[in-house]
């Protein structure tokens, strides 16, 4: 049996403990990530209504604004072993918090809204310390080996998360259960990660590394730097501004549409745990099978457009004929592009930043960007519902996603611009200095 498993994982002797350590640590952090996100969701449209959602998620980005510049200044000061398991509990406390906030009978909507972005940190600082740690404790041979079948444990959390939120309201509302008992679920879940990282890491000797620590300032600067004077960066910022506006008031629709079809929190969570279940499933297929066959057919610079016409031709949907299978089929594509071909297109493109600079530069791209962009889009989307709506009535999403289709445009014109200043960027003097022996161009296909 041992062997058969060896082989199965492509494990080596002596891997075995750390490997399903790592991997069980991985899909308990995202199993309860998940089970948070749709419960707090389903809760918080039931008890705050769709159009507050807005100001949750306008707060929640501006505290991934915050941690993106806190993460370089905690990793780097703390033993990683110490980080993963200190979280694994800290987030045991959190939501034995949030459990007794229902026992003492705080507003339901605040109880979710705080649910929420919790379960956006889950997203954030767990798999940050995790695969530092993992880089910390694996040499470079084992992570290219043992990385991907580790990375897909999180997808199985993924999945397990879900079904846990689907079948949970039928099965509480049987046993008479209070809803909110889930997040003892995710007490106990967290306190299964902490034990095994105990238990699991407790020999485990890391290797000792310099880092260099950056501040907040540090981070952004040179991050920005690096974009102000690279054309094709600076055109592709613009661009995820735009497309992270388009994406958020996207979303908005689709939980206005959603929330008005199914009205109790129980049928909700039903529902958006299949349409997770749905989406999730497809980008795992669409990423396995065609993502690589899309980028290489198109080319890497070329790559970009696919996500604004997607989001171009979804709202004109939207537009033409508003209602639930348009909303629900343009957020699945939506969601489907950004995580397929554009998220694989950007790290790509990433490669040619000089690795001195490329953590920065990654950091300022994929954290600082699409958080101005949601809170922006927030923003225009809160001044139509909350400002205009009572002047120009239930048309007033015809305004909202007219700023999608001005957002869609204006990251078409920023991504031609890109691929215009595309081969001349390559030339640039930030961009030449990463070329040492190979040059990193030669390891692209354009």
């Amino acid at each position: 049996m041992t062997g058969f498993v060896n082989k199965l994982f492509r494990l080596r002797p002596g891997e075995a403990g750390l490997f399903f350590t790592l991997g069980i640590l991985l899909l308990a952090n995202s199993l309860a990530r998940q089970t948070a996100g749709i419960v707090a969701i389903s809760g918080f449209l039931d008890d705050g209504g769709v159009n507050q959602f807005l100001i949750v998620l306008a707060i929640d980005y501006l505290i991934v604004l915050l941690m993106g510049g806190l993460q370089s200044l905690i990793i780097d000061k703390f033993d990683r072993i110490k980080l993963v398991t200190g979280l694994s509990f800290g987030f045991a406390l959190v939501f034995v918090v949030l459990r007794l906030l229902f026992t003492f009978r705080v507003p339901g909507w605040l109880n979710y809204a705080i649910m929420y972005i919790v379960a956006e940190q889950q997203l954030i600082f767990f798999p940050l310390f995790f695969w530092v740690l993992a880089n910390d404790v694996f040499d470079m041979a084992q992570a290219k080996r043992l990385f991907p079948v580790i990375a897909s444990w999180s997808f199985v959390g993924k999945l397990l998360g879900i079904g846990v939120s689907y079948i949970s309201p039928g099965l509480f509302e049987r046993l008479s259960i209070p809803a909110e008992e889930i997040l003892i679920f995710n007490v106990l879940i967290y306190l299964l990660a902490y034990g095994v990282a105990i238990l699991g890491l407790r020999h485990v000797k890391i290797r000792q590394t310099v880092q260099k620590v950056e501040t907040i300032q540090e981070t952004l600067s040179e991050g920005w730097g690096f974009i102000k004077e690279v054309l094709s960066f600076r055109n592709l910022m613009i661009a995820i501004v735009a497309l992270a506006i388009a994406d958020t008031i996207i979303e908005f629709r689709f939980l206005v549409v959603t929330d008005a079809a199914f009205t109790s929190a129980a049928s909700y969570q039903q529902f958006y745990s299949l349409y997770r279940l749905g989406a999730t499933l497809l980008a795992f297929f669409v990423q396995m099978a065609f993502t690589s066959r899309i980028i290489d057919k198109i080319g890497l610079k070329n790559s970009f457009f696919f996500f604004p016409v997607i989001i171009l031709m979804g709202t004109g949907s939207m537009i033409a004929f508003p209602g639930l299978i348009t909303a629900i089929g343009t957020m699945i594509l939506t969601k489907l592009a950004r995580e397929t071909v554009d998220e694989s297109a950007r790290k790509s493109f990433e490669a040619l930043v000089p690795e001195e600079r490329r953590g920065r530069v990654s950091v300022f791209m994929g954290s600082y960007l699409p958080a101005v962009g949601t809170i922006l889009g927030c923003v225009l989307a809160g001044i139509v519902v909350f400002l205009l709506a009572g002047w120009i009535g239930e048309n007033s999403f015809y305004i909202y996603l007219g700023i999608v289709v001005l957002a869609g445009i204006a990251a078409l014109w920023a991504i031609f611009n890109m691929r215009k200043t595309y081969d001349s960027s390559l030339f640039n003097w930030r961009i030449k200095r990463r070329q040492r022996g190979s040059s990193v161009i030669d390891k692209l296909d354009f």
